[in-house]
């Protein structure tokens, strides 16, 4: 028993709350959907509801993962990065169960499934993201890191940022009517993309930032309906100044990005000295990382 490694202890073997804390956290989703869908609360589609809501938590999912490491620094939290494989193969999970209730709403005719998705050019997408993502779900262990050598495990597992690309237009095009949700996802992105950069810029890295998540979640909405409908991008950037509706993607982008910011200067804060952890993620001796470690 004493060489079971369960996903909630840390790698001395002892159980870690910060990782026991997620891995039920990440269940909690899929068991509100479950319980929804048994209780007759998703009608009068409730297949349909549980294949969106569980393509939008892998969503959200996917893009936890890739903001863990910036947000490691950040908030001084070097403990952030024995959860992200975990966040990681969630978001795989819940991503291929999304394919899978796809599947059967076609009543598992794989024929009918084929063509859908070759005739859709938003299940192209979603298709290719979720082989990317299962490539990446099955070389997720240390074992995988050795075997593939950390350089080239590292240059496969950085395919991540464009899989994340690809599920952010599946969900645009699926979207249709309301690209809300999708819009803030993608400014969040954005915000992801510009933090694991930008890591050093001190009290100025707060409104940069919250400006790069805004202003990516209103273009990424002006883009979508001037692509789909041929609105002026100008009127849609304009609107998000527009309140009088309720507070528009490129608000919530920025305030959700204000919230985080803001938590980890008060983190930085109250402890300072544990801000830089040299040598946490350095190479074992055989040359591999931490499989949390990389990329």
């Amino acid at each position: 028993m004493s060489n079971i490694s369960w996903p909630w202890n840390d790698r001395r073997g002892r159980l870690s709350a910060l990782k026991l804390a997620v891995f039920i956290g990440l269940f909690l989703p899929g068991g509100v959907l479950a319980v929804q869908w048994a209780n007759g609360d998703l009608m009068p589609r409730p297949l349909n509801a549980v294949i969106h809501g569980t393509g939008l938590w892998g969503i959200r999912f996917l893009m936890i993962s890739l903001v863990l490491t910036p947000l490691r620094q950040g908030l001084a939290w070097p403990s952030l990065i024995l959860v992200r494989r975990m966040v990681g193969v969630a978001a795989f999970a819940y991503i291929a169960t999304h394919f899978m209730l796809f599947v059967g709403d076609q009543a598992f005719d794989l024929g009918l499934v084929v063509a859908e998705i070759v005739k859709r050019f938003y299940l192209l997408l979603g298709f290719i993201a979720l082989l990317g993502l299962s490539a990446l779900a099955a070389t997720s262990t240390d074992g995988m890191v050795r075997r593939l050598g950390p350089a080239r495990w590292r240059a496969l597992h950085r395919l991540v940022y464009g899989i994340a690309i690809l599920g952010i237009v599946h969900y645009f095009m699926q979207s249709k009517v309301d690209p809300g949700q999708a819009t803030v996802v993608a400014g969040l992105y954005l915000w992801a993309m510009a933090r694991r950069r930008l890591t050093s810029l001190g009290l100025t890295r707060l409104p940069l930032m919250v400006v790069v998540a805004a202003l990516g979640a209103a273009l990424a909405e002006a883009s979508f309906f001037w692509a789909l409908r041929g609105v002026d991008p100008l009127l849609v950037l304009a609107s998000n100044l527009d309140v009088g509706y309720g507070p528009r993607p490129a608000l919530i982008a920025g305030l959700i990005v204000v919230a985080v910011e803001i938590a980890a200067l008060i983190r930085r804060a109250l402890k300072p000295g544990r801000a830089a952890r040299p040598g946490r993620d350095a190479p074992r001796p055989d040359g591999s990382r931490p499989a949390e470690s990389v990329p």
